[in-house]
């Protein structure tokens, strides 16, 4: 057998050959993968928040984007806090300054550890843990495999020679975990104390050293390490700071929550930045005047809320609230954007075009009395608010008190298509449907609307007739406004509007929707109380409110003027605290004229007129100026007679209006009398007729009912 040694010398080549091979295959087994160096790892950092900012710049709200870590925006060495620095580096590797990205002295005090059977302190630098940040594959730093290791070192030499130290320990602080899922100083500085890396104490600093071995680890353990790191004897401080920081907590500690709702509907990226038209201060009082109202009604009357408030210049949304109720059991809607039934706000659009079209005048006489029109659903009877009727009144007196039979009458007059195709022209766009699909429940309200719309909307009339979209976001681009309503009309429906005189009847003469300046406004009560509106505007802004409940349930005890109205209140007063709202100047085509009414149906008043349409003088017309014909029943009626019910109190009323001739009324042809007497009468199981005939016994109307 040849000694080793002599071998060796007789085959030099062949040896060197395999100790190259060697190295070359310890060499490619130990390779780390390609690291990107500080320039690419800065432009690679993604926060996992997107922010919303107002319109000069100042942040309303962030969102988290990314569910899989919570990082905010990278932050520069410079605004870190010099306790933060020099405590990490304290505690993970108190050489770093001197090593070239291996500590070789803490590897053989480690190993020597080992050797003696004691549990040793890893010696992974704060290079070789960047190292693992920036590769994965590389291991976390408690990896203790020795290619693992050897891969990390040679990475963390590869990155010593192209990164300086400041640049190291910059990226070390973004990328390292600190608690749960927070990654990087900014997170963990506000999500945990509250505060800008830069601001951070000695303190919080050692605590936040303490969390890189264990982010998971409960606040005794971390109190415990961070006074070993700063030397500290009594720890009872750092130990209360401990049970402080790592509290649960529902939002980073720099975010507003001013406008979740908008947030979370405009922001989609990781990053992002959106600028909107809105102004924090506005947005602070809308949201302030909101949560006050829901407060003050309680979650038991009502929950929910939200405002929108527009320049009326620019057409600007200055204040986006989806919603503010702390008894809100469905927080997550924006009851901004939420189709709600729009009850009696779409009336001075209704006014507006019949003023518009010649059908009436502010001044114009409409009947408060029932009536009872026959649909395809059945029988529409529509009542008043105060289930009361007024009797004759003026148009004036009708919008400003919002009465509902006479907009009905309106409605006959100015056709529920037309009136349908103008909401759609105001941005009404849920409106999909004909006006036969609406009825003439139209005038009251059962179409859906949103309080985005409703805003841009009422900025119409503000704005002479001119619709135009309202704007959220800074870069939306203005769009030429189109001329929807006459702007005479619209001036002359803003009057009636700011008309406390007008509205005494039904809200009284010092309403919340009274204020010491001009301003005009409208609410607006759905069906069973599920909705509340008010929306108004002065010269500068548009204020629109909606009060209810998110989920649809009724409100209790709850109206126009006692849900919406306060919070329109409290905020016009706040947007007018420095300078009162104008009335606005009369457009052309606007002539004013002294107005009397016959038989004093309202006292003598200076009245305002599309030019050509003023009156001096304002009556009802006669009886005999009517057309005589039969209100009840209506034709094509079906009663049915309930055995339950005593047979008395199943009668059925027989009238007819516009009778001042002798009329009379026929039943199946028996003669019942003078038309002008309300009567009624139970007609057995059938079909039967109904029929008016003048003195001259000519039929004037007939109507054909059914009883089962």
């Amino acid at each position: 057998m040849i000694p080793p040694i002599a071998w060796l010398r007789r085959r030099p080549v062949g040896c060197l050959f395999a100790l190259l091979l060697a190295i070359g295959i310890a060499g490619l087994w130990t390779r780390p993968p390609p690291i990107p160096d500080f320039a690419q790892t800065r432009a690679d950092w993604r926060p996992s928040e997107a922010w919303l900012r107002d319109r000069n710049g100042r942040l309303l709200d962030a969102t988290r984007v990314d569910y899989s870590v919570r990082r905010l925006d990278w932050v520069p060495l410079a605004r870190i806090a010099p306790d933060v620095r020099t405590s990490v580096i304290a505690a993970e590797d108190k050489r770093f300054a001197s090593h070239s990205g291996v500590d070789w002295i803490g590897l053989l005090g480690s190993a020597w550890g080992e050797l003696r059977g004691r549990h040793a302190r890893g010696a992974s630098t704060l290079t070789m843990q960047l190292a693992g940040f920036l590769a994965p594959e590389l291991g976390d730093p408690g990896t203790r495999g020795l290619r693992a290791k050897l891969r990390q070192m040679r990475a963390a030499q590869a990155i010593e020679a192209r990164w300086s130290k400041d640049q190291i320990l910059e990226a070390y602080l973004n990328l390292a975990a600190f608690r749960g899922e927070t990654q990087g100083i900014g997170a963990a500085a506000r999500a945990l104390f509250g505060k800008a890396p830069d601001a951070l104490d000695r303190n919080e600093a050692l605590l936040l050293a303490a969390l890189l071995p264990s982010p998971q680890a409960d606040p005794a353990q971390v109190a415990r390490r961070a006074c070993r790191i700063g030397r500290i004897a009594d720890c009872t401080t750092i130990a209360a700071l401990a049970d402080t920081m790592i509290a649960p907590e529902t939002r980073l500690a720099d975010d507003p929550g001013l406008a979740p709702h908008l947030a979370a509907s405009l922001l989609r990226k990781p990053g992002e930045t959106v600028k909107t038209t809105l102004d924090i201060h506005i947005q602070s009082l809308a949201l302030t005047a909101l949560r006050h109202q829901l407060l003050g009604l309680g979650a038991d009357r009502a929950r929910d809320g939200a405002v929108i408030v527009v320049d009326n210049a620019s057409g600007d949304v200055l204040a986006y609230v989806g919603g503010a109720g702390g008894g809100s059991t469905a927080s997550h809607v924006d009851n901004a954007a939420a189709p709600r039934q729009a009850g009696s706000s779409l009336k001075p659009f209704l006014y507006a075009q019949a003023i518009e079209r010649g059908f009436i005048t502010p001044a114009s006489i409409l009947d408060d009395a029932p009536i009872e029109l026959d649909t395809a659903s059945g029988l529409y009877v529509p009542k008043d608010y105060d289930h009361d009727f007024k009797g004759p009144v003026s148009a004036r007196f009708a919008l400003a008190g919002s009465l509902n039979v006479p907009a009905v009458r309106v409605l006959l007059l100015d056709g529920v298509e037309d009136f349908r195709d103008r909401l759609w022209d105001l941005g009404y766009r849920r409106l999909t449907e004909d006006g036969e699909y609406y009825g003439f429940s139209l005038a009251l309200g059962p179409a859906e609307v949103t309080l985005l719309e409703q805003a841009a909307a009422y900025r119409a009339l503000a704005d002479g007739g001119r619709y135009r979209p309202l704007r959220i976001r800074a870069d939306d681009k203005s769009v030429p406004p189109r001329p929807v309503i006459d702007p005479a009309s619209a001036w002359i429906t803003g009057d009636i509007l700011s008309d406390a005189g007008a509205r005494a009847g039904t809200f009284g003469i010092d309403s919340a929707l009274r204020l010491p300046f001009w301003s005009a406004a409208k609410t607006g009560t759905s069906k069973a109380m599920r909705d509340n509106w008010c929306i108004g505007y002065s010269d500068r802004f548009i204020v629109a409110v909606w009060v209810g409940n998110a989920e649809g349930d009724s409100m209790r005890d709850v109206s126009g003027t006692s849900g919406a109205a306060p919070v329109w209140r409290e905020i016009m007063l706040g947007l007018h605290r420095d300078r009162a709202g104008s009335p606005p100047l009369p457009p052309a085509g606007i002539e004013r004229r002294l107005v009397h009414f016959a038989s004093t149906i309202e006292p003598p008043r200076t009245e305002f007129f599309r030019a050509g349409t003023g009156q001096a003088l304002v009556a009802q017309a006669p009886a005999t100026a009517r057309r005589p014909h039969i209100v009840s029943p209506v034709a094509g009626s079906v009663y049915a007679l309930d055995p339950d019910i005593p047979i008395d109190h199943q009668k059925i009323r027989l009238a007819a209006i516009g009778v001042a001739n002798g009329e009379r009324l026929l039943l199946d042809r028996h003669d019942l009398g003078a038309a002008d007497v309300d009567r009624s009468a139970l007609p057995g199981p059938g079909v039967h007729s109904l029929t008016l005939v003048d003195r001259d016994g000519r039929t004037r109307d007939e109507v054909r009912f059914t009883v089962r």
